[in-house]
C-alpha cells in the first residue's frame, strides 16, 4: 500500500529534575550544597532515509516523544541526557505545523535532519544557587517541559520521469512493459488508485519513472483525489503523456490534461513533454491514428505511435525519454545543516484575565517558570515571588483589582492572594 500523507505528535524528553543535597563527610559538618543539575531532554527528529519510499509506518503510530533527562544526584553528579528520538522518513518528505501550516522542512536528500521537538533544559540543582550570601541554599529547579507539536507529513515522489494521462490511457500497462513494477491492471477507469514507481533501464543508465493515477476534470480542485496526484508530478523532470486511442477526443483529452495541469501549476506545463498515442494493435485505434495523425500536426506538437501491451513503439519513446533527461541537468539538492523548528513565536509577556471566580495569569515565560519551580522549598517559592514581582504580574494584579483572599490560577498552580 502506498500511503503519502500522516499526522503525527511529536514531544521533546522533558529535562531532569536539579538535586537538593549537601555534602556529609565525617570532620567535615559544613560541606555546603553538592547537588547536580539534571540532564536535558532528547529530541524528537526526522531523518530523510533512501530505504522508505512511503509513510505507511505512520499509519500504524501516531505518536513519538523522546527520552526525558536523568534527575540530578547528590555528590555533584549530573544528570544524563536523554536519548534523541529519531524517525525515519522517505526522501520528498515535507514537514509542516499541522495548524499553521508553516513549512518547517523539505527533506530531499537522504541523511537530512531536522528537530521537530526540542527537549526541555534541565533543572538546576543546588550547588548552581550557592553564591556568598547563601553558602547552604535549599533550592533546586525542576526539568523544563520539552516541546511538543502536532505535524503533517507530505510525500512528494522523487521521480525522472512522470507517466499521465486520463484515466484507462495504459500507463500501469506502459510501466509494466519497461520496467520491473508490478501495478494493477485492468480494463476499467481507475485501476491505479495510488501512484506506482519503476527503474527503467536505458542505453546503460537507469532511471526512475512514476506511474501518477488517471487526471479527471478538476482535479486541480481536489476532484477525484487530485491534489494527491498532482503533487507527485512536481519533482519529475520529464513528462510523457499517454493518449486513450479507443477515446472518442483524444484531442480532447490531451488539452484537458494540459489544462488541469497548468491550473495546479504552470510550471509543470514547462516541463518537457513526450506524447505517446497508445493501444495502436487494434484496428480501431489505428484508424483513428490516420485521421488524429494531422491534427496533432498542425498544432507542431509532436506524437509517438505506440502499443504499451505488445511493445511497438515503446523503445522510441525511452530513446526520446533519455536524451531530453540528458540535456537536462540534474539538480543534485543541497542537504541543509540540521534544521531547527522553533515554532509560532511566543510573547514573553503575560496576560491577567478573570473568570470563573478566579484570576488568571497566562504567557510562555511565567508558565515555564511555574512548570521548573519546586514549590516543596521554601527558597524556591520565595524566589518564584520575586521573579513575578520583577515581571510586573503582582503590580498588575493590583491594578486589575486583586483582593485578599482571591485565587490566582498561573498554569496548574493556585495560589490566595495575600
Amino acid at each position: 500500500m502506498f500511503f503519502d500523507e500522516a499526522k503525527i505528535f511529536v514531544k521533546g524528553g522533558d529535562g531532569g529534575d536539579g538535586c537538593v543535597s549537601f555534602r556529609r563527610e565525617k570532620f567535615v559538618p559544613f560541606g555546603g550544597p553538592n547537588g547536580g543539575n539534571g540532564g536535558r531532554g532528547g529530541d524528537v527528529c526526522l531523518v530523510a532515509d533512501s530505504n522508505l519510499n512511503t509513510l505507511l509506518e505512520f499509519k500504524k503510530r501516531s505518536h513519538f516523544a523522546a527520552e526525558r533527562g536523568e534527575h540530578g544526584r547528590g555528590k555533584d553528579q549530573y544528570g544524563k541526557y536523554g536519548a534523541d528520538w529519531i524517525i525515519p522518513v522517505p526522501p520528498g518528505t515535507m514537514v509542516r505545523h499541522a495548524e499553521t501550516g508553516e513549512l518547517i522542512a523539505d527533506l530531499t536528500v537522504p541523511g537530512q535532519k531536522v528537530v521537530v521537538a526540542r527537549g526541555g533544559r534541565g533543572g538546576r540543582g543546588n550547588i548552581a544557587f550557592k553564591s556568598s550570601t547563601n553558602q547552604a541554599p535549599r533550592i533546586a529547579e525542576r526539568g523544563e517541559p520539552g516541546e511538543e507539536n502536532w505535524i503533517t507529513l507530505e510525500l512528494k515522489l522523487i521521480a525522472d520521469v512522470g507517466l499521465v494521462g486520463m484515466p484507462n490511457a495504459g500507463k500501469s500497462t506502459f510501466l509494466a512493459a519497461v520496467s520491473a513494477a508490478h501495478p494493477k491492471i485492468a480494463d476499467y477507469p481507475f485501476t491505479t488508485l495510488e501512484p506506482n514507481l519503476g527503474v527503467v533501464t536505458v542505453n546503460d543508465n537507469t532511471l526512475v519513472m512514476a506511474d501518477i493515477p488517471g487526471l479527471i476534470e478538476g482535479a486541480h480542485q481536489g476532484v477525484g483525489l487530485g491534489h494527491k496526484f498532482l503533487r507527485h508530478i512536481e519533482r519529475t523532470r520529464v513528462l510523457i503523456h499517454l493518449l486513450d486511442g479507443l477515446s472518442a477526443d483524444p484531442l480532447g483529452d490531451y488539452d484537458r490534461i494540459r489544462e488541469e495541469l497548468s491550473l495546479f501549476d504552470p510550471k509543470v506545463t514547462e516541463k518537457p513533454e513526450i506524447i505517446a498515442f497508445n493501444k495502436l494493435d487494434l484496428p480501431d485505434v489505428q484508424e483513428a491514428w490516420s485521421r488524429l495523425q494531422p491534427a496533432f500536426s498542425e498544432r507542431g506538437v509532436e506524437i509517438y505511435p505506440i502499443s504499451a501491451a505488445t511493445g511497438k513503439g515503446v523503445k522510441d519513446v525511452l530513446q526520446m525519454v533519455a536524451s531530453r533527461l540528458a540535456a537536462i541537468p540534474r539538480e543534485e539538492p543541497q542537504a541543509e545543516g540540521i534544521v531547527i523548528f522553533e515554532g509560532p513565536p511566543k510573547p514573553e509577556g503575560f496576560e491577567i484575565i478573570r473568570k470563573e471566580g478566579a484570576w488568571y495569569v497566562t504567557g510562555s515565560r511565567i508558565e515555564r517558570l511555574v512548570a521548573m519551580t519546586n514549590f516543596d522549598y521554601y527558597e524556591a517559592r520565595t524566589r518564584f515571588q520575586n521573579i513575578l514581582d520583577a515581571m510586573g504580574v503582582l503590580n498588575g494584579l493590583r491594578e486589575a483589582g486583586v483582593q485578599v483572599g482571591d485565587t490566582v490560577v498561573i498554569s496548574d498552580y493556585v495560589m490566595e492572594w495575600h
